[in-house]
């Protein structure tokens, strides 16, 4: 990379506007197409939290093109981000590109993909995480190499372990024999028997994740301590996002960090998470993209925050994109393309437990044979 193009590219990921005369001579006279279609991932095993259950995930695959060069988005809707396949369509419908003749404008394009309607956060992130593909694979360099991050310093990530009955979870846990962290749900009352079930086949530390599903702070305090003891590194969301007070005394009290999932959706968010959590999840759908995702765990770290960057059930695709920013947090939780079994694309890997980038332009992410978008 020239001095001229990492000075261009520094900026922009500042979001501060560049001059009409520093745009590559390919970003002129050319226009950007978006298009997309509908996906549903199918899980390997049923996805049990506190309170859904669910063997499928609707998804949308995006693309944008530019002079013959296409960028792969993808936004993934579990039940409780509020969208859906059809919420999506109509969303992205509306999105109209081509008034845009620069794709290294991203502050301005995603500044007006976000302004068109409140909301549909994964509809918004599915058309960052294209033009974030397609501006690195025009520049030829990953994303992470543009934003100065070194690829070789991505994080160990988790595997999930769903609410189950014992002897499933023993299977499960067996199936997660290369990872060095695990990460349990739970919020059902069988808390004690999931945690001795995943210990009677591993001893690796895990994290816990009750999605909001405990109501008692005592109870969850005395819960928490004996998670410690099992070899709990940290807690997210244990009670509901509304109880602002409990939180903040239960965060006051607990021997481990208890991070706002539910909590903290995008960056106007973290401000109010000060003195309630100790610190917060990133996540690509529910913040719209790698845009504020960066934004979101440089600014928590400046505010004392820990940050742990996870996922929804997703494709290979939004799975690599967060993977640029991966070494921007404390822990990483990126396993949800290795919870379904039809991923339409190859990208980042886990070996050894440790976040693998493919070094390849844009998010380093590459599509089946087959796959056309629409």
């Amino acid at each position: 990379m020239n001095r001229r193009t990492f000075l261009q590219w520094s900026l922009l990921g500042a979001g501060l506007a560049l001059g009409a005369g520093a745009r590559p001579a390919r970003a002129l006279g050319k226009r950007l197409k978006l298009s997309f279609k509908p996906y549903t991932l199918n899980l390997r095993h049923a996805f049990t939290l506190s309170t859904t259950s669910r063997t499928t995930t609707p998804a949308m695959l995006t693309q944008v093109e530019y002079d013959g060069i296409s960028g792969f988005g993808e936004a993934a809707m579990p039940p409780y981000l509020g969208e859906s396949q059809e919420s999506v369509a109509a969303f992205l419908s509306k999105v109209d590109l081509s008034p845009f003749s620069d794709p290294l404008a991203l502050e301005e394009i995603l500044t007006y993909v976000d302004g068109l309607m409140a909301g549909n956060t994964a509809a918004k992130a599915s058309v960052d995480i294209a033009l974030h593909d397609l501006v690195g694979k025009l520049l030829g360099y990953p994303i992470h190499t543009l934003w100065g991050y070194d690829g070789s310093r991505a994080p160990r990530t988790s595997f999930t372990i769903g609410i189950d009955e014992p002897e499933v979870v023993k299977d499960k846990t067996r199936e997660a024999a290369g990872f060095k962290v695990l990460k349990i749900k739970m919020g059902r009352g069988t808390d004690r028997e999931i945690v001795e079930a995943v210990r009677s086949v591993t001893n690796v530390p895990f994290t816990a994740d009750p999605n909001q599903g405990w109501s008692d702070r005592e109870e969850a305090l005395d819960t928490i301590h004996w998670l410690q003891e099992q070899g709990c590194l940290f807690v997210e969301q244990p009670l509901p996002k509304e109880r602002v007070d409990d939180l903040a005394w239960l965060t006051e009290r607990s021997p481990l960090p208890i991070l706002a999932d539910e909590g903290c959706q995008r960056l106007t968010d973290i401000r109010s998470t000060l003195g309630v959590y100790s610190g917060i999840v990133v996540k690509l759908m529910k913040c719209t993209g790698l845009r504020e995702a960066r934004n979101m765990l440089t600014g928590a770290r400046a505010l004392g925050l820990k940050t742990l960057l996870g996922c929804m059930t997703e494709t290979s695709c939004a799975i690599s994109a967060a993977s640029q920013v991966s070494m921007l947090a404390d822990w990483a939780d990126l396993d949800g393309n290795l919870l379904i079994s039809n991923d339409p694309f190859e990208g980042t890997t886990v070996e050894n437990g440790v976040l693998t980038l493919k070094n390849l332009p844009g998010i380093g992410v590459i599509p089946l044979p087959g796959l056309k978008i629409p």
